[in-house]
């Protein structure tokens, strides 16, 4: 028997309905008097798992018209390299983090010449998917240099962040950012829960410290899902800083 509150078994039913693909931004999600007839529970129960939906900006209710999935498009600095964590949690949103893979490998053909490294000179790689609201909206392929980093699978990446980690390492210098529109493999949709022949937005970023090129990350997010954005003042302008752009976007129904 589902031990879990007859309104969170709604939550997660309308919830498998959003990471499957089956409802997408604007889509209309089922009325409460629908979610009585198909869960078996009472009209106050499936309007609290809608109202408490919509609290967390999944769902947008709209009086007399219905309930609608919000335009869940999260957006990151492009000019900029932020921990995903922070920019979630300033979103007032919830992180997470899946670690799918942390070992050290032998560096090759792309990996290398990014780098800077000798072919078969030490790596770490680090594959997390980062998920906000139980969303996943990025796949963090990351490859560092084992010598800048002795203890990095020593490290929870559940809890910190690969960025954080590095960061709490050395300072990073300089970064490089390359961003394209790519088809993901099947992998990355799966990880992703993305919907087939969905296009994903490729972040290729690598970070330098101490001179050297100390990081290499593939980061992958969902097209439908994510956006990034960029301002900056021309130096003659007299304001050089970078202004960041970070909330979660929710389009006009």
């Amino acid at each position: 028997m589902n031990s879990k509150p007859r309104y969170q078994q709604v939550k997660d039913y309308v919830l498998a309905q959003l990471e499957s693909g089956a409802l997408q931004a604007k889509d209309r999600v089922p009325s409460e008097n629908e979610l009585v007839e198909k869960m078996n529970v009472s009209r106050m129960t499936a309007n609290r798992a809608l109202r408490e939906l919509n609290d967390e900006g999944l769902l947008v209710r709209i009086a007399g018209v219905g309930t609608f999935v919000a335009d869940f498009k999260a957006t990151s600095h492009v000019l900029e390299v932020h921990n995903i964590a922070d920019e979630i949690k300033r979103r007032g949103h919830e992180h997470a983090a899946l670690v799918l893979q942390l070992s050290r490998q032998h560096a090759r053909g792309e990996i290398a010449r990014a780098l800077q490294l000798g072919q078969g000179e030490d790596v770490f790689h680090i594959l997390v998917v980062h998920r906000e609201n139980d969303i996943p909206i990025q796949l963090e392929d990351r490859y560092v240099r084992a010598m800048f980093a002795p203890d990095c699978l020593e490290q929870d990446f559940a809890v910190i962040t690969p960025s954080a980690y590095l960061s709490n390492i050395s300072p990073l210098q300089e970064a490089e950012h390359s961003v394209q529109a790519a088809m993901p493999n099947a992998a990355v949709t799966r990880h992703l829960r993305m919907k087939a022949g969905e296009p994903c937005l490729l972040v290729m970023r690598r970070t330098w410290s101490r001179g050297l090129p100390v990081s290499f990350a593939r980061l992958h997010h969902p097209g439908s899902r994510y956006e990034l954005t960029g301002r900056f003042a021309p130096a003659n302008s007299g304001n050089n800083e970078y202004t960041q752009f970070s909330e979660l976007g929710r389009r006009e129904q």
